[in-house]
């Protein structure tokens, strides 16, 4: 093979891990945060359903959603190194993390295991018990292994849908806040 072949080669298969690494995913930003209504597993609500939109009235938070069957190590260091940065945004910012899974009950059960194992200090960590593929309204697109929804004052600010989801990636949505 010959060089010239071989670096085109390795530019096209950058260029195809480059798309892959994110796909559209939340509701458009600038719009009204939508209702939320989930049941709060640990964190600020517990074994209660609560529309977390109206229980973080307006608050900086970063919406996560986890389809179950994508969760990872490298998810969970993100979900970490978020919960680690969150309060660089400010006192009042949290993060919410909804499962998204065909069997609630199930998760109801492991999201605290995950909790004692991550050790969450900013995080409500929650189930989607309407909709397996999560509520309509957010559109969620579920080929990402984590979609985080960042909202100030009532009003989504950036969406990232991430493929392959890491802690190489938190800075982007902390930023987002700025």
């Amino acid at each position: 093979m010959s060089r010239s072949l071989a670096l085109a080669f390795l530019a096209n298969l950058i260029f195809v891990v480059a798309v892959r690494a994110d796909v559209p995913s939340g509701p458009a930003v600038g719009t009204e945060v939508p209702a939320l209504t989930v049941f709060g597993v640990t964190g600020d609500v517990q074994n209660e359903d609560v529309d977390f939109t109206a229980h973080r009235e307006g608050k900086p938070t970063i919406y996560c959603f986890v389809p179950a069957d994508k969760w990872t190590r490298p998810a969970a260091r993100l979900l970490k190194t978020l919960d680690g940065r969150i309060s660089e945004v400010g006192e009042d910012a949290a993060i919410v993390v909804v499962w998204l899974t065909e069997d609630a009950e199930e998760s109801k059960e492991y999201l605290p295991v995950a909790q004692q194992s991550l050790q969450l200090e900013h995080t409500s960590l929650a189930v989607c018990t309407s909709d397996p593929l999560g509520p309509i309204e957010w559109a969620v697109n579920l080929d990402a292994e984590v979609t985080a929804i960042v909202t100030v004052d009532g009003e989504i600010k950036k969406t990232f849908g991430f493929v392959s989801a890491n802690d190489t990636v938190a800075d982007d949505v902390i930023e987002a806040f700025e």
